[in-house]
C-alpha cells in the first residue's frame, strides 16, 4: 500500500523493491512522530522531542563499511582506507535484504544532498524505522511539494536494522554492514540502528562524486558574518573537536554544522539540519543548541532521562558519551535561510590534542595548511566509535578519513588550489588539552578558544605579534585580548618544561612517521613545511 506523496513513476516497486506491507512516502514530521510512537520506537519528550535509544550501536561502525569493487571505480577508490566487497557478495546481500523486508512497513524520504541546486544529489532514503525517516528528514534538505511529484532518485539508501548480514555469504566482517555500490547507485545498511550511518553514507557519496566537478567536499562546519555571506569561514574537524559548538556563534550566521562543498561560486551546506553532541550541553554555554532539545520533532538519541518528567540528563553517559540531538537548521535562530556562503576568508582546522603539546591557535602558510589537512591529527573522543572509551590520539586524513572514498591527495590538492585562488587565511586550533596530557592537564577553556577565533575572524589577530613554534614551524600569537598569555605558550603551562619537551618530540615524531605515506604524492614545498 502506498501512502504519502511520491512521483508515481518512481515508487519502490518500480525500483524492484516489492512485497512490502505499506510504503509511507515523504511523511512530514508530525506524521513520522505519530508513526514512531505507535510502533513503540521511542518516547515523546518535553516540547515534543522524540527520545530514542539505538541498542548496542551508539556510534558509527567504520570497520563494517565496504565499497563494492567494480571496474568503474577500481582505479579511483582509496582501497587502503575502504574495505572492498565483491559484486557477487553485494548482489547476495541485496537479494537477502529485500527478502527480509517483504511484508514489513517502510518509510521513504526523497531528499537533496546539497543546498546549491547546481550540484545537489537527489537521494532516496528507505528506512525500517519511522524515527530514522524523521532523523534523515532533519539532516538532509527537504524538497518542496511540487518537486516531490517529479523527484527521480539518483542514489537509494536502504536501512534495515533488523537485518543481520552473514559474513561468509555477504563478504563482510560481522552481522552489521554498510555497503556502497557506485555502479548500482545503492547503499545498504543493516544490523545497526545508529542514525548517523544514514547521513554519513550520503556524505561519502558526495565525497566521491563532487571532486570530478572541481568541488571540494569538506567535513566541516561553516558560518559567515551577519549580512555578509562573502565573509565566510569553514571549520574542519572530526567528531568531538568542536565543529558544531564553535560554528554556532550568535555573532555570525550559521551555514551548517558538519558537511559542505566548496565550488567556484563559494560554499554550500550539504545538509538541512544539525546533529549535535549533547554531553555536558548547558543553556549557559550553548543556549541555541540546548533549546533544540525541547523542540518538536528533535530526535534525542541515547540520552538518559527521568521517566516521569522527561528531564534529560546531560551528564549521564551510561548509555554512551556520544549522546546526540538531531534537528532542522531553522531551529537555530541565526541559521542561514539559503545555507550558502562566499569563498571562505578563513579556514579553521580543529584538533583535539590529547598530548597537550599544540597551542590553542596557530597561523598556517598554504603549504602548512595542506600538511595539517593531510595529517588530520586529533584524538578520537569517547563514544564516537565503538570501543573508544577515552581520548585516543589518531591521524585521520582530511579530518574525515572514514568518509573519504578517494585518495587523500585528491582532496588536499583541491583545498590547496582553492586557498591559492581565493587567498584564505588558515588556522590550526587546538580544543584539546593544556597544562599536560590527557589525565594530567585540563581541556582548553572554551572561552579562550572563542576569543581567539573571534580575533582570527575579525582580522585583529593577524595584526598582532607572532612567534615561530620551535617544534612545528607555524606561527603562534603572543597575545590576544581576553586570553591568558600563558595559554598561548603551552610549554609554560606544564609543571616541568622538560616533560613538555619530551612529549613534543614524541608528537613531532608521530607526525613525521604518519606523513611518510603522502611524501611520494606531494610537492616539495609541502614536504618542507612539514615540521619546523
Amino acid at each position: 500500500m502506498i501512502k504519502g506523496r511520491v512521483n508515481p513513476a518512481k515508487t519502490l516497486d518500480k525500483q524492484g523493491i516489492t512485497g512490502l506491507g505499506s510504503a509511507y512516502y515523504n511523511y512530514l514530521e508530525p506524521a513520522l512522530v505519530e508513526e514512531a510512537l505507535k510502533r513503540g520506537e521511542g518516547t515523546l519528550g518535553k516540547g515534543g522531542a522524540f527520545l530514542v535509544t539505538t541498542g548496542k550501536h551508539t556510534g558509527r561502525s567504520p570497520k563494517d563499511k565496504f565499497v563494492v569493487r567494480t571496474p568503474s571505480v577500481e582505479d579511483s577508490i582509496w582501497w587502503e582506507n575502504n574495505a572492498p566487497m565483491e559484486p557477487a557478495a553485494f548482489d547476495a546481500l541485496y537479494d537477502d535484504m529485500l527478502e527480509h523486508m517483504k511484508g514489513g512497513d517502510y518509510f521513504v524520504q526523497d531528499l537533496f544532498g546539497g543546498a546549491d541546486p547546481k550540484y545537489r544529489l537527489d537521494v532516496r532514503i528507505v528506512t525500517e524505522l519511522a524515527w530514522h525517516g524523521l532523523f534523515i528528514r532533519h539532516l538532509l534538505r527537504r524538497p518542496e511539494a511540487d518537486e516531490l511529484a517529479k523527484f527521480v532518485p539518483e542514489f537509494t539508501v536502504i536501512n534495515c536494522p533488523s537485518f543481520h548480514a552473514d559474513p561468509a555469504k555477504h563478504g563482510c566482517r560481522s552481522e552489521t554492514v554498510i555497503a556502497m555500490n557506485f555502479d548500482k547507485k545503492l547503499i545498504l545498511i543493516g544490523g545497526t540502528a545508529y542514525a548517523g550511518e544514514n547521513k554519513k553514507s550520503v556524505f561519502s557519496l558526495l565525497n566521491y562524486l563532487l571532486p570530478e566537478k572541481n568541488i571540494m567536499p569538506m567535513h566541516c562546519s561553516a558560518n559567515h558574518a551577519h549580512d555578509d555571506p562573502s565573509d565566510a569561514a569553514v571549520f574542519f574537524g572530526l567528531s568531538g573537536t568542536g565543529k558544531t559548538t564553535l560554528s554556532a556563534d550568535p555573532s555570525r550566521t550559521l551555514i551548517g554544522d558538519d558537511e559542505h562543498g566548496w565550488s567556484d561560486d563559494g560554499i554550500f551546506n550539504f545538509e538541512g539540519g544539525c546533529y549535535a553532541k549533547t554531553i555536558s550541553l548547558s543553556a549557559e554555554a550553548e543556549p541555541e543548541i540546548y533549546a533544540t532539545t525541547e523542540k518538536f520533532g528533535t530526535v534525542i538519541e541515547n540520552m538518559v532521562y527521568d521517566e516521569d518528567t522527561k528531564e534529560l540528563d546531560f551528564e549521564d553517559d551510561s548509555l554512551t558519551a556520544n549522546m546526540r540531538c538531531a534537528y532542522p537548521l531553522h531551529y537555530i535562530s541565526n541559521a542561514s535561510d539559503t545555507a550558502l556562503g562566499g569563498n571562505p576568508k578563513n579556514i579553521i582546522m580543529l584538533t583535539c590534542d590529547a598530548f597537550g603539546v599544540l597551542p590553542p591557535i596557530a597561523r598556517l602558510t598554504p603549504a602548512q595548511a595542506m600538511y595539517h589537512f593531510l595529517s588530520g591529527f586529533t584524538s578520537k573522543v569517547a563514544g564516537t566509535e565503538r570501543g573508544v572509551t577515552e581520548p585516543e590520539p589518531t591521524f585521520s586524513t582530511c579530518f574525515g578519513a572514514p568518509f573519504m572514498p578517494r585518495r587523500p591527495e585528491v582532496y588536499g590538492n583541491l583545498l590547496r588550489e582553492k586557498i591559492a585562488t581565493h587567498g584564505a587565511s588558515c588556522w590550526l586550533v587546538n580544543t584539546g588539552w593544556t597544562g599536560g596530557a590527557y589525565g594530567t592537564g585540563s581541556r582548553m577553556p572554551i572561552r579562550a578558544t572563542r576569543a581567539l577565533l573571534t580575533a582570527a575572524l575579525n582580522g585583529s589577530l593577524n595584526e598582532g605579534e607572532f612567534r615561530k613554534d620551535p617544534n612545528f614551524g607555524f606561527e603562534v600569537p603572543v597575545t590576544c585580548d581576553g586570553v591568558d598569555n600563558r595559554l598561548l605558550d603551552p610549554r609554560s603551562t606544564w609543571k616541568k618544561e622538560a616533560d613538555y619537551d619530551a612529549q613534543a618530540a614524541k608528537l613531532v615524531e608521530m607526525f613525521a612517521e604518519n606523513f611518510g605515506q603522502y611524501v611520494p604524492f606531494i610537492d616539495d614545498d609541502v614536504k618542507s613545511a612539514a615540521i619546523g
